[in-house]
């Protein structure tokens, strides 16, 4: 079953008839609604406040410079003023510095090279000990997230940790890991590198905390603009 915008108040009575028979319900990802399908490619990169940007003008470098992006997003130049960057991509940030740029050069051509990726972070939330946003300096995978973020709480769901990321035309991507099979060294199970921008939630038992996290927090706190839900299925067989 696909749940609507208010899973938490739903899935009640699913939780009681699971309670009754001693069946166990394990959220799993069929392609949630207003996700895309996961994809392994390497997402594009994503200004972020406290990146360093060096920005170049082709054909007046003497108006070249190296700017911080501040933590309203805006990076400010003498040639563009001040610009939203932040959420972009380098290509989008360039056309919006180049139009910024006409009011005093003529025929602007700009390219942006990212110097410090200083805003680089991930967002670790759920059954952690401290939840938040952690820099992402190098390669990390979901377990030294949630290792960064004070580990495990006791009753975390470490067999389906969700990891939501930005994907193909602006849409986000949604997955689950199997981190106990991978700390205990079983089957083939993987930890998955991170990249910046990326949203690592590990659930509880309950099922419903999943689908009201991402409700209450996600949905309204990132550009995604989709809902969230997972498909339900007993005895841990996928449907």
């Amino acid at each position: 079953m696909r749940l609507p915008r208010r899973p938490a108040l739903l899935l009640l009575p699913g939780l009681l008839l699971a309670a009754c028979t001693g069946q166990t319900l394990d959220p799993v990802e069929s392609q949630p609604q207003g996700f895309a399908p996961w994809t392994e490619a390497t997402p594009e990169y994503r200004i972020a406040p406290g990146d360093r940007l060096r920005v170049q003008f082709l054909m007046t470098p003497e108006m070249n410079e190296t700017a911080l992006v501040a933590p309203d997003g805006q990076v400010a130049l003498r040639a563009a003023g001040r610009v939203n960057v932040a959420g972009q991509a380098i290509a989008t940030a360039e056309a919006a510095i180049t139009e910024a740029s006409r009011r005093v050069l003529t025929q602007p051509i700009v390219t942006i090279g990212l110097e410090e990726a200083g805003g680089s972070t991930v967002l670790v939330g759920g059954a952690v000990r401290t939840a938040g946003a952690y820099p992402l300096p190098g390669r990390r995978g979901v377990l030294e997230a949630v290792l960064q973020a004070g580990g495990f709480d006791t009753d975390a769901r470490m067999n389906q940790v969700v990891l939501i990321r930005r994907g193909p035309a602006d849409r986000p991507m949604l997955r689950t890991v199997d981190l106990q099979s991978f700390v205990e060294g079983r089957g083939v199970s993987q930890d998955v590198p991170l990249y910046p921008g990326d949203i690592v939630f590990v659930p509880r038992s309950r099922i419903g905390e999943v689908n009201l996290w991402i409700d209450q927090y996600v949905n309204r706190l990132i550009p995604f603009s989709r809902s969230f839900s997972y498909s339900i299925n007993r005895g841990g067989t996928v449907y």
